[in-house]
């Protein structure tokens, strides 16, 4: 197979798809290139750099070759997946690799806002001694609300329980009868949640899963966190209501716009942020890779 790379892999993993005899191309395509790259390529892998839409898709069936589009990850939001299978060309992705990469991320995020982290380091490195100023909240005895409850969910979930928290969950399935956390719809979670974290895919249909309204409805004082997928928190509202002290703080790894233009939000005191980096840890990177070799030797199954 000739496949192209297109926003890297883990090199260990590149080497097992070349020694199998695969023609492994290692380039990021802007969206022209890219298109015309498809048409000579039997698979392609990519992260969430590259977005392969109905345009690229299309491409692609002028020759009829691609057979295989594979997200290095959980979320499959940057490519036109139904389209895709629509057109005989299999989607895939790697759900399990990343998991606990992404919940320890969310837990850095939870503590690092409870306990000024951020602004703190920003603060000492320009000569200031605020040691009085930040005076955070224990996480312990609070109750972490999980909107989304998959494997990343679960894991944050578990993590948190070890360190004294209440899990709760809302799920689209509804309640999935999970052994020592309660399930609650969501106008219940955020009345009851002091953390909320986010688990779900963006929905360009739906829009903002929290927007105004939601942070309206909980409780004072509130902590947010987003590892999931830019969009499904409105970060204007989200502003807002960092701003009036209605949330405490948020933890953000993911935005509306990448990379986030948003400065007022990304240099907020209260505000803790990463560049889109849950996945991008040396054992994330290595799983990630290895379960995109076993797709491709399962033949895309």
């Amino acid at each position: 197979m000739k496949i192209l790379v297109t926003d890297g892999m883990d090199k260990a993993a590149v080497e097992k798809l070349k020694a199998a005899g695969h023609e492994v191309i290692e380039e990021f395509y802007q969206i022209d290139a890219l298109d015309d790259a498809v048409k000579n390529a039997d698979a392609i892998i990519v992260r969430s750099a590259t977005k392969v839409r109905r345009r690229t898709i299309d491409a692609a069936m002028e020759t009829g070759r691609l057979k295989l589009i594979i997200r290095g990850g959980v979320g499959i939001d940057n490519i036109d997946a139904e389209y895709a299978e629509s057109k005989g060309i299999s989607v895939r992705n790697t759900p399990i690799a990343s998991s606990n990469a992404v919940a320890e991320l969310a837990l850095a995020h939870m503590l690092a806002v409870s306990r000024f982290v951020g602004i703190s380091n920003a603060t000492m490195r320009n000569g200031e001694w605020n040691k009085n100023k930040y005076n955070g909240v224990e996480i312990s005895g609070k109750t972490l609300g999980l909107i989304g409850f998959g494997r990343i969910a679960r894991s944050l979930g578990e993590k948190a329980a070890a360190l004294g928290m209440t899990v709760v969950y809302t799920d689209i399935l509804g309640d999935l009868n999970y052994k020592g956390y309660e399930y609650l719809d969501l106008p219940e979670l955020l009345k009851k949640a002091d953390y909320i974290s986010l688990h779900v895919p963006f929905d360009k249909n739906q829009g903002a899963l929290l927007g105004s309204d939601e942070f309206a409805a909980m409780k004072d004082g509130v902590y947010i966190v987003n590892c999931a997928r830019g969009g499904v928190v409105d970060e204007k509202a989200l502003l807002d209501a960092l701003n009036s002290g209605k949330v405490a703080g948020a933890g953000i790894d993911v935005y509306e716009e990448e990379p986030s233009a948003n400065t007022a939000l990304i240099n907020h005191e209260n505000v803790s942020v990463t560049p889109h980096i849950g996945a991008s840890t040396k054992e994330a990177q290595k799983k990630i890779g290895m379960e995109i070799v076993t797709i491709i030797e399962n033949g895309g199954k």
